[in-house]
């Protein structure tokens, strides 16, 4: 099967010309077929306190009422993605940005919660494996921002290491796919305030252990969900790491290897 590299961007990345666009320039001369996913959290954040539209923020997810749902999709979907589309043209790199809402490519559902109301937040059903495939065949690189839609004409905020994940183990069927997460920092960490702390292999059982003695919180937590997920569910390799540093990401030279050993 062909190599697909699946590529999540997020952290204060996003938030930084410069960091982005060196990050960029090396996604752009990745030569297998690749995937981009972004977030923008901090970005959508700010714009809704100078908007006045209060925000909730639980284990790292955001709490998405109507309002927040059009500043995340003005944010996400337009000049966010469209920035970052624009910028791997410039770097020869054919790129398409695209919500899960276009193509049908990711269909969710609004999240049920028994406990927690978490507004126009999605969880994903299906993954749309026939759309991504058309493009990557076409030598066409997707940008995917972390909207998606319930088929009934909804949109929702949708977590975008979880699409990651679920894009990832889609298409693992179709290609050896290799997820890597990358933000601003090295790796996970041991010590948040020691940036060179980093954990250069996980499993299950030392991530169950690092959980129990409060070591890993926040938003880590699901990200490392995610990254156990995708890996327990065909995709090949798993990395979390720093973003100026993709190459090496990609080699295993740097970041956090996800490991079932």
């Amino acid at each position: 099967m062909d190599k697909l590299i699946i590529v999540k961007i997020g952290g204060n990345i996003i938030d930084d010309e410069n960091k982005l666009s060196l990050f960029l320039k090396d996604f752009a001369t990745i030569g297998e077929k690749k995937i981009l996913m972004h977030g923008g959290g901090k970005l959508a954040t700010r714009l809704a306190e100078q908007m006045n539209v209060p925000q909730q923020m639980v284990d790292g997810r955001r709490i998405t009422d109507a309002e927040t749902l059009k500043i995340v999709t003005m944010v996400y979907a337009g000049y966010i993605n469209k920035n970052i589309v624009a910028q791997l043209q410039a770097n020869d790199c054919n790129a398409i940005g695209i919500s899960g809402a276009d193509g049908n490519s990711i269909l969710a559902h609004k999240r049920v919660h028994a406990a927690m109301d978490y507004g126009f937040a999605g969880d994903i059903d299906e993954v749309n494996s026939s759309f991504f495939q058309n493009l990557l065949q076409q030598n066409i690189t997707p940008v995917l921002a972390p909207i998606t839609h319930n088929k009934k004409g909804q949109l929702l905020n949708t977590n975008a290491d979880t699409i990651a994940q679920e894009t990832a183990k889609a298409l693992s069927s179709f290609y050896d796919v290799q997820l890597i997460y990358s933000f601003e920092k090295d790796g996970v960490l041991l010590d948040v305030d020691d940036a060179g702390s980093v954990i250069k292999k996980i499993n299950a059982d030392y991530y169950r252990e690092l959980k129990e003695e409060g070591k890993i919180f926040a938003g880590m937590i699901p990200k490392l969900d995610n990254a156990f997920s995708a890996l327990n569910s065909g995709v090949k390799k798993v990395i979390i790491g720093k973003a100026e540093e993709i190459g090496k990401l990609i080699k295993g030279e740097k970041g956090t290897s996800i490991t079932h050993d």
